[in-house]
């Protein structure tokens, strides 16, 4: 039986003891020590303790890594150290031991690293969610027909589905707050603005709108990431630029109402729509690519279709696609890139289940295969695996390429709008059997060519080590 107590004392004697805690807290797997002296620990001796799987340094924090039993190590490093645990603040960058230049390397990794934080904590709520809209996949309609889109049952799971995803701006703008260490329920607050029913229906409704005179472009932004993102972002800027000028004895008050006040034009009007006015821009130059590019054309979207869908611009290409399907009835060339992009993505967390070490993250991985493949939820994979370790990316491209690649070649159509999960392979139906059979292998060599990428190139060798 584990010791959870010998190893917390064999951690925060190596880290330098108590007096050289500026304060700990914990993620799924790792203790986050923000050290006083970042020079004392001993990356080897730490290493040395009995429960520890790794250790690594990065955004001013000292990580050790421990696995599924962190939270009972954390209890007992509280203990041991006399910490309180409400008391202990949020990790900051201010601690690091020494300027880094801001290279584009370093900036991009910033950028992933602050995304990464958002989605990262999401990944239990992504992999709930995806598994609840796996099961009325299965067992509803769709499938085995057990029961019927009008049953309580359905409708509760579709219920719980959509609550792990459509209130995605509000729990990123909670972790996006934590990760700038600015006030959370701020950032909730940023999350909130972005999906008020009020905007959503005038949205709908395409109506006009303004923000203190600024004409406002309206979007949906439930289900989308990077308008939160960035939106808090902005936020944290203007709240701790009013924190230094404005009084102590009217910040309570003052503070979150100018910030509220000076970012809302600034979310609504130019940071959150950017996504779609870049996403337009983008979606149409590709749509206009794949028709005049063949085969060639149906595999670059397929290559990129994942990041169109972490930006949420995957819609803007989509409209035009659909308006066509709806005329003809057939979908062709660029038409069916998304679903080979799809079945690259559920190869990449299959690549990454079969190749990690780390009993939780292969655990995690093979969650996010079968919430893929049979709900055809990708977005775990995308934040939860993909960002975590980017080297995934290289996977999911190549899966995209070769199985759209295939798809041109053999002119794939597609005749019917299904579910983007495994049951994708019936829209190739309806025409004749060597089309269903085509269907079926671009989505095999895109789930086979994915995987394989992902196994051998998805990792480093310290990934794989902890």
């Amino acid at each position: 039986m584990a010791n959870y107590q010998e190893t917390a004392r064999g951690v925060l004697d190596a880290v330098g003891g108590p007096s050289n805690v500026q304060s700990v807290t914990h993620c799924m797997t790792r203790l986050r020590f923000v050290l006083k002296d970042f020079g004392i620990p001993q990356d080897e001796e730490v290493k040395k303790v009995n429960g520890v799987l790794g250790i690594a340094r990065s955004g001013g924090q000292y990580q050790v890594i421990i696995g599924t039993t962190v939270p009972k190590v954390y209890d007992e490093i509280l203990k041991l150290g006399s910490f309180d645990a409400a008391a202990q603040p949020e990790p900051t960058n201010e601690n690091v031991e020494e300027k880094k230049k801001l290279t584009p390397k370093e900036v991009g990794k910033e950028i992933i690293g602050y995304m990464a934080s958002c989605m990262t904590p999401l990944i239990p709520v992504m992999l709930a969610g995806g598994l609840f809209s796996s099961i009325n996949a299965i067992f509803g309609p769709g499938m085995l027909k057990l029961y019927t889109e009008e049953s309580n049952l359905y409708q509760l799971f579709q219920m719980l589905y959509h609550a792990a995803y459509y209130f995605m701006p509000i729990l990123i703008g909670v972790n996006g707050a934590k990760k700038l260490n600015v006030n959370t329920m701020l950032g909730a607050y940023v999350g909130c603005i972005l999906i008020a029913p009020e905007l959503i229906a005038m949205a709908d409704a395409q109506a006009t709108f303004t923000v203190f005179g600024i004409p406002c472009m309206l979007n949906n932004y439930s289900q989308t990431a990077i308008p939160a993102m960035l939106s808090v972002f902005a936020m944290s800027l203007i709240y701790k630029g009013l924190k230094k000028v404005i009084p102590d004895i009217l910040t309570t008050v003052f503070t979150p109402f100018l910030t509220m006040l000076i970012t809302t034009p600034i979310a609504l009007c130019l940071l959150a729509p950017l996504g779609s006015i870049v996403g337009g821009l983008i979606s149409g130059g590709l749509a206009a690519f794949g028709q005049h590019t063949g085969f060639l054309g149906v595999a670059v979207i397929a290559a990129v279709w994942e990041f169109l869908v972490m930006g949420g611009m995957h819609l803007a290409l989509m409209m035009p696609m659909l308006a066509s399907y709806f005329e003809t009835g057939v979908m062709s060339g660029p038409l069916v890139s998304g679903n080979f992009a799809t079945w690259a993505c559920f190869g990449v967390a299959l690549g990454a289940a079969l190749r990690l070490k780390n009993r939780e993250e292969k655990s995690t991985s093979f969650g996010f295969f079968v919430s893929g493949i049979l709900g055809g939820i990708t977005e775990p994979t995308l934040y939860g695996l993909c960002l975590q370790h980017t080297r995934c990316f290289i996977g999911m491209v190549v899966g995209g390429f070769l199985g759209g690649a295939y798809a041109g070649i053999v002119d794939l159509k597609g005749y019917l709008i299904t579910s983007p999960n495994f049951l994708s392979i019936l829209s190739y139906t309806g025409g004749s059997t060597g089309n269903l059979i085509n269907g079926i292998i671009g989505s095999v060599i895109a789930l086979v060519a994915a995987a394989v990428v992902t196994y051998f190139f998805g990792f480093t060798k310290q990934e794989l080590q902890k």
